[in-house]
């Protein structure tokens, strides 16, 4: 027998995926609590709405059990309505609504006035920077664009994301102010590519000139800067990220391989000498700089020796983070017309020793940091620690740093001064400085 939720016309929305989810969800419920709607993430309730992510296929995978999992709490009863939304229904609606048809509805990523028409609410032009903030207080991140103009062999993104569009100014300082307002201090700058910022609205690369305009903000302590692309990288940013204590040392930059052969099939743009080159530039400008970069192991072609050439790359680069993945072979994508012929226990086993390098890289580079002060920001308690980030460590992917709750007491979302008292290959343990 079927039993209604108790929570009745409460929605549920369920965010999968990346930080461009995360802040496509936020909006959402910012304009659902505009239109009276009672609104959690991640909670109980009797309509649902799954925010997807279809990017690789382990994600895509994420998104499909997940709304399987919805549609049997339908199914018995303990929800009334499930919605999706996101990149996998931008990619594959046709596909699901065959798949999955008791659905009630699905949405593309460009969809959200329709998404909200179908759950009872108006779409509000005015409601510039009005979101529900889903991350810890002290952060949230700051979507300066949307979409991609890169021809990425690889990359699916412009199929679910589209053309790249840039926010203006105006209405990005506007958004910071309200969240400096609600007290969040770190701004976590996010886009499929940073560094195009501006070109199609004020026909030149002005991510600088944005930069400038957020320090200015008030309650604004940190600004971060993910996903940079390497090719067309504006170098003014580093003149601003020098003389701005506002902008964190630090900078993402996905940078795939370095092979000169992977980095054409893979259409980058750019070769080995160069990109070696602009990281040089980086180190020169801003010696404090972390870098942070993701590699792709496993690519079409990528033969013994491309793998050996990156490895001896990120072994003489000394990334101050790294992270690795295997490629997953995307329908409608460029090199899906190549044949994915790496085998999937080669890719992993590539993988694995770029992380093993890099957890060495990662332990030496910590070990350094004994005994020195760091500002740190606390992001919450956990057992019997406080889990803090020094401005070289952005949310959930790089380095935590711990302190000991027991002899200490803290106040999550504000700064501490602390010394590192000891060191493992990703985690630092410290003590409160006054």
């Amino acid at each position: 027998m079927r039993t209604k939720s108790l929570k009745k016309n409460r929605i549920n929305v369920v965010t999968l995926g990346c930080s461009k989810n995360v802040y496509d969800s936020e909006v959402l419920m910012g304009q659902l609590k505009a239109s009276g709607k009672d609104v959690v993430h991640e909670e109980e309730g009797n309509i649902v709405v799954i925010n997807t992510c279809g990017f690789i296929n382990n994600a895509k995978e994420e998104s499909v059990n997940t709304i399987l999992e919805f549609m049997q709490k339908k199914e018995d009863g303990d929800v009334d309505k499930v919605f999706v939304t996101g990149c996998l229904s931008e990619r594959y609606k046709p596909d699901l609504q065959k798949e999955i048809p008791n659905v009630d509805q699905y949405f593309g990523t460009t969809e959200l006035p329709s998404l909200l028409k179908a759950l009872g609410a108006d779409y509000k032009h005015e409601l510039i920077g009005e979101r529900l903030t889903t991350t810890p207080k002290n952060y949230a991140y700051l979507k300066i664009a949307e979409g991609c103009d890169r021809p990425c062999s690889f990359c699916a993104i412009p199929i679910m994301r589209g053309k790249h569009r840039s926010t203006p100014i105006e209405d990005l300082v506007i958004e910071a102010e309200k969240l400096a307002a609600n007290g969040v201090k770190e701004l976590i700058l996010i886009a499929q590519d940073l560094t195009y910022y501006g070109l199609d609205l004020y026909k030149k690369r002005n991510l600088a000139e944005l930069l400038e305009a957020l320090v200015a903000v008030d309650g604004i302590d940190w600004i971060r800067l993910h996903y940079a692309f390497p090719t067309g990288f504006p170098l003014d940013v580093l003149d601003v990220m020098k003389r701005e204590p506002k902008i964190c040392n630090y900078l993402d930059i996905p940078l795939q391989h370095i092979s000169d052969a992977i980095l054409k099939s893979m259409r980058r743009g750019t070769t080995k000498e160069k990109t070696t080159k602009l990281l040089q530039e980086f180190r020169a400008k801003v010696p404090e700089m972390t870098i942070r970069t993701t590699l792709i192991v496993g690519y079409p072609g990528e033969t013994e020796e491309d793998f050996q050439t990156l490895k001896q790359w990120v072994t003489d680069m000394r990334f101050e983070r790294l992270g690795c993945f295997t490629y997953s072979h995307e329908e409608n994508t460029h090199a899906y017309n190549l044949e994915d012929n790496v085998p999937e226990a080669v890719k992993i086993d590539r993988a694995n020793q770029i992380m093993e390098i890099q957890s060495q890289i990662s332990w030496e580079l910590n070990q350094q940091k004994i005994g020195q002060a760091f500002k740190v920001i606390i992001d919450r308690k956990e057992g019997n620690y406080f889990v803090g980030r020094t401005e070289f460590d952005s949310p959930d992917v790089d380095n935590e740093v711990l302190i000991d709750a027991t002899n200490t007491y803290l106040k999550t979302g504000e700064f501490t001064k602390v010394k590192i008292i000891e060191a493992e290959d990703f985690d630092l343990y410290a003590e409160v400085i006054s």
